[in-house]
């Protein structure tokens, strides 16, 4: 598969009294200690001498959890929650997540449930912040020394009705700041290229039409890109992620790679001959700029092939969530998504063999999500 190396994992138990999986309210299960299990395979034709070898998987400590959920589903390979995200974070044990990646509500700009605790339903920045902080400082707490959260923003546009001028806010890095205030390292980014064009037929904003270029270009702006900012938490890296990479995904493929296809249609390129090397995908991954992300490779875009499910808003392309996996991160390690959405990246997650923590509060994109997650691991099982 597209996991490259051997390791221990982490089991994710229900209490006796958490084994329901839906209706009504129920506990938030434990989270059990590590066990070893059969190690996972590598795409078909991968250079298996390029396997990175784990050090062996950390443990997190049986702690009961107090806050209800609405609903969760519960298997060994991840743990979802229908609740208010805060209160699932609150349960999770000190230094025990190996990774978490996440797209964050952007303030006031889209609104995703009627739920008073949606910090998207937010009246103010202040009101969304003072909200935000407090999963803040729960992350910082629950994540291994070392480790690595990857917050993916954007800008935010303003407008004269919201904020009295059209321009563009640093939401980025006011969320730099956030977490550097509870303790986080400020570790890396990456910017993510945006088609302008997609973006102008989606939001008639001013500054990307043509016609305001014409009439007066002091109103004209670029279009506003995605970034993936990368915090670390201070401490030593018990776990070293380490060994080379062993496949690529994206577009404009490194020559003398070939394509690998899998039966949910994702596709990887692995070494096709000698003169591919490990190096060719780190130098495309190294770049400051990812212009090569498969904007339409999403669970969004996929669901939307195959039903009228419910469309996620802003969903995060599988590319990049892909990569920074292959990046930051071992088979076993627990991934953690705040803001699960549609389950975009426990799909992934789980297909790579890592372990799954999410929690949305929108009832339609947890049922989502529920889907989603049941056809990651029959992929997982059918392919390895």
């Amino acid at each position: 598969m597209f996991g490259k190396r051997e390791n221990t994992e982490h089991r994710i138990q229900p209490t006796a009294e958490n084994q329901a999986q839906s209706g009504g309210s129920c506990r938030v299960p434990l989270l059990g200690k590590t066990r070893r299990q059969e190690s996972f395979a590598d795409p078909p034709g991968a250079d298996k001498s390029n396997k990175r070898n784990h050090k062996g998987a950390g443990e997190v400590s049986n702690v009961a959890i107090d806050q209800q959920v609405i609903d969760q589903v519960i298997t060994d390979d991840y743990s979802i929650y229908h609740a208010d995200t805060v209160d699932v974070a609150a349960g999770i044990p000190d230094n025990s997540i190996g990774f978490s990646i996440f797209s964050p509500p952007f303030e006031t700009l889209y609104t995703y449930s009627n739920s008073d605790r949606d910090m998207g339903n937010s009246k103010s920045s202040g009101e969304f912040w003072d909200h935000y902080k407090f999963l803040i400082r729960e992350q910082f707490r629950a994540m291994e020394p070392g480790r690595l959260v990857a917050i993916h923003c954007m800008n935010l546009p303003t407008s004269k009705t919201n904020h009295g001028h059209i321009g563009v806010r640093d939401f980025r890095g006011e969320i730099i700041r956030a977490y550097q205030d509870v303790g986080f390292y400020y570790h890396s980014e990456v910017c993510i290229w945006k088609d302008p064009v997609v973006a102008m037929q989606r939001t008639k904003a001013l500054g990307l039409l043509h016609k305001q270029l014409k009439k007066d270009s002091c109103m004209s702006r670029q279009g506003i890109p995605d970034y993936l900012v990368v915090m670390r938490k201070p401490g030593e890296n018990l776990k070293p992620v380490e060994g080379p990479l062993n496949h690529f995904v994206g577009e404009d493929v490194p020559a003398n790679f070939r394509e690998v296809k899998y039966d949910d249609n994702r596709t990887a390129y692995v070494e096709a001959n000698s003169n591919a090397t490990p190096i060719d995908i780190w130098q495309r991954y190294a770049s400051p700029v990812w212009t090569d992300i498969r904007q339409t490779n999403t669970l969004q875009f996929r669901a939307a092939r195959a039903s009228d499910d419910e469309r996620h808003i802003c969903p995060l392309q599988l590319d990049v969530i892909e990569r920074a996996l292959q990046l930051w991160t071992m088979p076993g390690d627990v991934v953690w998504s705040p803001f699960m959405g549609i389950a975009s990246e426990g799909y992934v997650s789980v297909q790579l063999g890592r372990k799954f923590i999410g929690a949305e509060l929108k009832a339609s994109y947890f049922d989502l999500a529920c889907r989603n997650m049941a056809q990651a691991s029959k992929v997982q099982e059918e392919l390895f």
